[in-house]
């Protein structure tokens, strides 16, 4: 479905990207990994074309140089960490955006019942369908970012790229959109691109983990082929390894 062979990108005329090349095929989770300021979310834009890039990025076969902004946007779909708030709507019509390509007409057409029918759908999935009057100026930080995913959802993409998409979640709520992602993903050709600081969500998620560190990839394959002590080690300066068995042997005292 998606396949990027030696890109580059960045900005000001500096490349933070540097020589990546994937592929994700369909039904597929691929996440993320890496230190701040590595490249993860350069890279999540050039894959949507919000930024220019070079090397060659296709979208199933197609290279995202021929193809219409429109087109891109019905096969992507990009959810980032932030969203500016221009207008306060209400959490309803905020999800409805996510509809204009679907619509008639776009932003200056009616919704039909089956555009009010998903948004619906979308609110239940993000369990929001209770604040769907409630202007978005009002919300939490943790029901903002539910809200933005279920903007995402509704423009019913084929690949769905999330920019830290557990920011502001409580536990709960972060539970239960990994799983609902990997649901989510398992039908009609969807995949998921997520970057996540959670290793143990990104696991999770992911049938593929690819690990980035200033711009370059340092290795990208299943969890369990790639993973290694040493590994982690030169990407976060910090002994994961030991944090994450630690953690779990105090898991083991207090709870037997």
């Amino acid at each position: 479905m998606l396949k990027l062979t030696e890109v580059y990108a960045g900005y000001a005329g500096q490349d933070f990207v540097r020589g990546v090349s994937l592929e994700v095929s369909d039904n597929e989770n691929l996440c993320i990994l890496g230190p701040n300021g590595c490249g993860k979310t350069t890279l999540l834009k050039a894959i949507a074309n919000i930024i220019p890039s070079r090397g060659e990025i296709e979208i199933s076969g197609k290279s995202i140089r021929q193809m219409k902004h429109k087109e891109i946007s019905r096969k992507i779909a990009l959810m980032s960490q932030t969203a500016e708030l221009y207008f306060s709507y209400n959490v309803y019509d905020t999800v409805m955006m996510g509809r204009y390509l679907h619509i008639k007409d776009g932003f200056f057409g009616l919704p039909s019942n089956e555009d009010r029918q998903c948004v619906l759908e979308c609110l239940q999935a993000v369990d929001l369908e209770g604040e769907k009057d409630r202007e978005i100026t009002e919300l939490s930080g943790g029901q903002l970012q539910r809200v933005y995913l279920a903007r995402t959802l509704a423009q019913q993409p084929d690949i769905i790229l999330l920019d830290e998409p557990t920011n502001h979640l409580d536990l709960k709520y972060q539970i239960e959109l990994i799983e609902y992602l990997r649901e989510w993903s398992k039908s009609d050709g969807r995949s998921v691109i997520g970057v996540l600081h959670d290793i143990n969500l990104a696991m999770r998620l992911s049938d593929k983990i690819l690990f980035m560190n200033d711009g370059e990839v340092c290795a990208n394959g299943n969890a369990s082929e790639i993973i290694t002590k040493d590994m982690l080690l030169n990407i976060y300066d910090v002994d994961v390894a030991e944090y994450m068995k630690s953690s779990l042997r105090r898991w083991d005292d207090l709870i037997p």
